[in-house]
């Protein structure tokens, strides 16, 4: 029997006038890995800081076991300014102590990409004063990680890392042995993390089964149960639920409630976007020319970040764009704004960006716009329009779509200088949408949001007609909303990436492989070794073999796609089978020896 490492009881905490908690009971067992979701404000925080006996009760009691080694990430660090990052992380530990351990080892790369950390000016001896907020994060993180707990509290881990330090973090949390509670607004991370939710709602809390895609379903259930058959219909996450169940399979865990209820709550409801006929929409509103890219170099400051760059986005393209911290995402979609905002005058360092004449550009950038502190949410929005034409003969105005947005009839009259960060994220997309742009551009749009505004604004996104360009670490966003990934790997070039993120991921370790091995011969080089080096002639060589190995990967790829669809076809037709069986085979011994080759390749190019 598990043993019992926190438990609540019958626990109330009032702010004000409003209660956060009302009567609240749970328990944390060993092994536990919890999710707790809910809206901004709802008390998600409040609930885990009660947990870990940061923050004191109205009523109720909260205890620990005798022994609980308790870690916990909370959202604003006690890291010591003065002391350096090796002070902090590793202690008193030689190096030679240090380096041998295989945990320190792991987490030191897994968030900060090297031993050396690379990414800090004096690495592991950086002081600590003068670092960002996310790199200090990243510390702490680093510091309970690398401690033994029974149990974790995690609030909010993934806020400032990228794709590649979330899926390192989740592998690394679903391998330890101790308890975990975590606040995110992640939807991928909980799936691979978690097999328990709690749902923070109105006062209580509700218990769920499983990880995000499981919960969704299971509240999905209880609401169709709970509600009459109308209410039902208009009940916003059916839309999200028939994507979850109609999806990759890889995007959901298997469901540990009654399939043929979630099956049925969905036979009614048409897929999340029609995308033909969004297509012919965002036609008529763009023309044929949105952004043409021919030879395009993009730099900022004295470093290039793209060359030769030619790629076009066109009407009703849904791009999502993924690629390693300072490889140039931000700065390909502010030269591509600079451009719409020059109509085309404005150009980047090389070649030419042409903007189509109909082109009406909303760009939301990492930054908070700062608006008027005394103006009223409602006025801010209606500064921009009154009403809103959200296509397919769709209008809203600008109260109701408040509403969408979680800002209540009275949360309207709120003053803008009151609005929590994420409200004035939420207050910042409604602003962008009002405006009617027919090209978007989502600079990190999930930061600062709950999965609740998340849901509804992806629900506004499927049915809205133009060109989208997404830059975000959240998988699960990316995957929901846009219909093609492309990368940007550190390399001057952006490749389309067929598979998604998974494939960027699996790009990134191949890459990572290969410099490896490469990395502590190249600090022994001599002076005769380095006058031994190959030719430019031959290194161009290389690295034009190698654009042709990756091209044939991709197309591989597509290939496999399609044989395993048509052994699905197939499937009662053995002799059929086992001829696809073999052109498969084919495929994937063709992948293993160019996989060999770009390794080889890939040091000379």
């Amino acid at each position: 029997m598990a043993t019992n490492l926190v438990n609540v009881e019958s626990v109330g905490k009032v702010y004000g006038t409003r209660a956060l908690l009302d009567g609240v009971s749970l328990g944390v067992n060993e092994g536990d890995r919890i999710g707790v979701v809910g809206r901004n404000g709802d008390g998600k925080t409040t609930l885990i800081r009660i947990l870990a006996k940061l923050e004191p009760v109205d009523d109720g009691r909260v205890t620990h076991a005798g022994d609980l080694r308790l870690g916990v990430l909370t959202q604003h660090d006690s890291l010591d300014p003065a002391a350096t990052v090796r002070h902090e992380v590793i202690g008193d530990l030689a190096d030679h102590e240090w380096a041998g351990n295989a945990k320190i080892r792991d987490v030191l790369t897994g968030l900060f990409g090297g031993l050396d950390l690379p990414g800090f000016p004096q690495g592991l001896d950086t002081v600590i004063g003068p670092l960002s907020g996310g790199e200090r994060r990243r510390i702490a993180l680093a510091q309970l990680l690398i401690s033994e707990q029974d149990l974790i509290v995690l609030d909010e881990p993934t806020n400032h890392l990228d794709v590649e330090g979330i899926s390192w973090l989740a592998g690394h949390l679903r391998t330890r042995r101790s308890g975990l509670v975590v606040v995110t607004h992640d939807r991928w991370f909980l799936d691979q993390v978690c097999t328990r939710m709690w749902d923070v709602q109105r006062g209580a809390v509700h218990e769920y089964e499983g990880g995000y895609s499981d919960y969704v379903f299971a509240r999905a259930e209880r609401e169709r149960i709970a509600a009459s058959e109308e209410a039902k219909r208009q009940n916003l996450m059916r839309k999200e639920l028939a994507w979850l169940r109609r999806g990759a399979p890889a995007r959901t865990s298997k469901p540990r409630f009654r399939v043929e209820a979630a099956n049925a709550l969905i036979a009614d409801v048409p897929p999340p976007r029609d995308s033909a006929e969004l297509m012919k929409f965002a036609n008529s509103r763009l023309g044929k020319t949105v952004f043409d890219l021919e030879d395009v170099t993009v730099t900022a400051g004295p470093k290039v970040l793209l060359t030769h760059l030619t790629w076009q986005l066109g009407p009703g393209d849904r791009i999502g764009l993924v690629g390693v911290n300072g490889a140039g995402k931000t700065s390909l979609l502010n030269a591509l704004a600079e451009a719409a905002r020059s109509e085309g005058e404005q150009q980047p360092a090389g070649g030419r960006i042409a903007v189509g004449k109909t082109v009406r550009l909303a760009y939301l950038s990492q930054e908070v716009v700062e608006l008027d502190r005394n103006l009223r949410v409602l006025e801010a929005v209606e500064q921009v329009r009154q009403r809103v034409d959200l296509g397919k003969g769709r209008e809203m105005t600008a109260s109701q779509l408040c509403e969408k947005f979680g800002f209540t009839k009275e949360k309207q009259w709120t003053p803008v200088g009151d609005l929590s960060g994420g409200e004035r994220r939420r207050l910042q997309i409604l602003r962008l949408l009002m405006d009617e742009p027919n090209v978007l551009f989502l600079d990190e749009p999930t930061n600062d949001l709950d999965i609740e505004t998340l849901t509804q604004l992806e629900d506004l996104l499927d049915g809205w007609p133009g060109s989208l360009v997404v830059i975000s670490h959240d998988r699960y966003f990316i995957e929901r909303t846009t219909d093609r990934v492309l990368a940007l790997l550190g390399d001057a070039t952006l490749r389309m990436l067929p598979r998604g993120v998974d494939e960027y991921l699996e790009r990134r370790q191949r890459a990572l492989a290969a410099a490896a091995p490469a990395a502590a011969p190249a600090k022994q080089k001599s002076g005769e070794q380095a006058a031994r080096q190959r030719s430019a002639a031959e290194q161009r060589a290389a690295k034009k073999e190698l654009q042709r190995i990756e091209r044939r990967l991709d197309r591989i790829s597509e290939q496999e796609s399609g044989l395993h669809a048509r052994i699905a076809e197939h499937a009662t037709d053995f002799a059929k089978v086992a001829e696809l069986d073999t052109q498969l085979r084919e495929l994937t011994g063709e992948r293993d020896e160019l996989e060999t080759r770009w390794l080889e390749l890939a040091d000379d190019a």
